[in-house]
């Protein structure tokens, strides 16, 4: 049998766009919380929440932006990421996502490569000073026209903009709006090179968002935790826009991820559903007083962005309440969720796959060399088609066609096996994979095989040059609290007679910390880059 399938077609694509969206669901619950803010304490009805979109989104027109300009957000999660989101999607705005961790070059990158007209920025964050940074890149940076900052009479000016407008501006505005306009830019993190801007519709995201969350059962009486950042898919279609198409609250933990604060929040606002990268689940579970807080209104939940632990996955359900956790995959390029587990789906799918294909969504898996579908239990490439695909890189017709070909397949890069049942997994990048000796290994394995360790708490494997066998493997180890630190040595006893000689990592490396994206994703591109030098090669 091919590995090859098809989501289902059951349920209708949302033909309609944000904003509409958006008013639909004012429309069903005016008085139910809409948005609440834990850090300030503010909160938000549906209708209260509407208001303020309008308000802005008044804003944003009388500021003289046109559907399709492009208005830029660089700012930690807050309740004003969220209006902007909206008000902008109501107006007919091309949002672009600015990474909170971007310095000078990165952000006139983004700002020159969108054609960015107006920023909304908070003005510090952490370490960065936003309000600097912006005033360095401003002469490089001819086509931005206005910078607001968040909490300065800016944002009130923007707002008293908008009073003025005739009151049917907004309106006609919408009504010209089509449900495949662009209407969000979302700069990937690229490894090599300058980042590209994946463009995505309204019929991209906000089906993505609703099939994301229908697939997890929420509705008007669940309350979702968003500690995942705004500017990443994870926070604005599968957390912002599958609350709105489904009358969920969304709550706001924090403005950047803190494991007390995000088990505090599901504690204190009932939250019965909680996102996360692996990463931010590992941290919840070790923080010290973990077990003092009452999680017992958690039912379902999110895990995405890599690959998640079986033993981690067994917590999440045992002692966070989150029995029908779900466990989905994707990219930025295709909106994001292609695959995804089932709430019912038994232990084994909910733990060792990333679950079948998406509502109204294609995946197949390929050899990388010769295109073609291989069959079901082979590796290869695994590629996605179908309404949630992006409409291109902004402005990068060339490195568009390289990832999607012509019959509309998007090449994630992503190696892949399809069970006979239809459930996927991911066995590593195809540039992650490690030819050791003619030998080809997928670092996922040994990663899972190390994880069963009792002292290790996270384990990344990569691959470093080797002048016998082209290449070997190299364990970065982050020990449990108060564990003796591991060698090699004692990697290779623990490996011995349970994996294949070529499989035992060579070297081990004990480390504090992996290098991460905001995201939580692990850079392994870096890792590759330092190990060697770690290890004194």
């Amino acid at each position: 049998m091919e590995s090859y399938a098809k989501g289902e077609t059951t349920s209708d694509l949302l033909d309609e766009t944000i904003g509409a969206n958006l008013a639909r669901t004012v429309a069903r619950h005016p008085d139910r919380e809409a948005l609440v803010e834990v850090a300030t304490g503010r909160r938000w009805t549906w209708a209260e929440l509407d208001r303020d979109v309008d308000a802005l989104a008044r804003g944003l027109v009388a500021a003289g932006l046109a559907a399709g300009d492009r208005l830029g957000m660089w700012a930690p999660n807050c309740a004003e990421w969220t209006l902007v989101q909206y008000a902008a999607a109501r107006a007919g705005i091309v949002l672009v996502n600015l990474n909170p961790a971007y310095r000078t070059h990165e952000l006139a990158y983004a700002v020159n490569q969108s054609g960015l007209r107006l920023l909304v920025a908070a003005e510090r964050f952490k370490t960065s000073d936003y309000r600097r940074m912006v005033e360095e890149v401003c002469e490089d940076c001819p086509g931005l026209e206005r910078t607001v900052f968040l909490g300065t009479p800016h944002w009130d000016e923007l707002l008293a903009g908008g009073v003025d407008l005739p009151a049917d501006a907004l309106a006609e505005r919408a009504a010209g709006l089509s449900p495949d306009d662009p209407i969000n830019i979302q700069y990937t993190s690229g490894t090599t090179g300058y980042p590209k801007g994946a463009t995505l519709s309204h019929r991209n995201i906000l089906n993505n968002g609703y099939f994301t969350t229908e697939l997890i059962g929420l509705g008007p009486e669940d309350r979702l935790c968003i500690p995942v950042p705004f500017y990443h898919c994870f926070g604005m279609v599968m957390g912002n826009l599958g609350c709105t198409s489904h009358g969920t609250t969304m709550v706001i933990p924090a403005p950047g991820f803190d494991p007390t604060a995000t088990l505090r929040a599901v504690q204190d606002e009932r939250c019965t559903g909680l996102y996360g990268v692996p990463t931010m689940f590992i941290a919840m579970q070790n923080a010290p007083d973990f077990a003092d807080y009452d999680l017992s209104s958690l039912r379902t939940g999110i895990m995405a962005g890599s690959i998640c632990p079986v033993e981690v996955m067994k917590r999440c359900i045992e002692e966070m309440h989150l029995s029908e956790v779900s466990i989905a995959y994707g990219m930025t390029e295709t909106s994001p969720v292609s695959c995804q587990t089932r709430s019912d789906d038994d232990l084994d799918r909910r733990t060792a796959t990333i679950g079948r294909v998406h509502p109204h969504v294609e995946v197949k898996v390929v050899d990388p060399v010769s295109g073609e579908t291989v069959p079901r239990g082979t590796p290869g490439e695994l590629c996605t088609r179908g309404y949630s695909v992006m409409l291109g890189y902004w402005e990068e017709p060339e490195k568009t066609r390289a990832a999607i070909d012509e019959d509309g397949w998007m090449h994630t890069g992503d190696l892949a096996q399809m069970r006979e049942d239809g459930y996927c997994l991911i066995v590593g990048r195809i540039k992650d994979m490690v030819i050791r000796g003619g030998e080809n290994i997928y670092p996922r394995e040994v990663e899972e095989f190390l994880y069963g360790h009792p002292d290790v708490e996270d384990v990344q494997v990569v691959g470093v040059p080797d002048e016998r066998y082209g290449e070997e493997l190299c364990a970065w180890v982050r020990m449990r609290a108060g564990a003796a630190p591991l060698d090699a040595t004692a990697v290779r006893a623990f490996c011995a007679g349970r994996l294949a000689h070529y499989k035992v990592p060579r070297y081990v490396l004990v480390v504090d910390h992996f290098p991460m994206t905001v995201t939580g994703k692990v850079r392994k591109v870096q890792m590759r880059a330092e190990s060697p030098e770690l290890l004194g090669l």
